[in-house]
């Protein structure tokens, strides 16, 4: 007994191992430059299409918390220096 039932090693019937389907056989046409910039291009647009663009009021508030976020650090890394300032001052005199 050499065979073993139930292997794995033995293709199902109707979809043997070694045939593959047409559409995967064959390599891609190649394109010249200008078809492969053609079809960046169009992905590029496509990729565009599935974005979900806030509306007027939300990038209105947007930008406004990120500016106010902005301000806000900028006067905390301001005290922060000038502490450190008057900090080297006094100590180095």
């Amino acid at each position: 007994m050499t065979e073993a039932l139930g292997s794995t090693a033995t293709p199902e019937r109707g979809r043997p191992e070694d045939q593959t389907s047409p559409s995967r056989r064959g390599k891609r046409k190649k394109k010249g430059p200008l078809g492969r910039m053609g079809t960046f291009y169009r992905q590029i647009i496509a990729e565009l299409r599935k974005v979900v663009w806030p509306k007027r009021n939300d990038l209105v508030t947007y930008t406004t918390v990120v500016i106010v976020f902005v301000v806000v650090i900028i006067a905390f890394v301001s005290v922060l220096d000038l502490g450190f300032a008057k900090l080297v001052e006094w100590v180095f005199g």
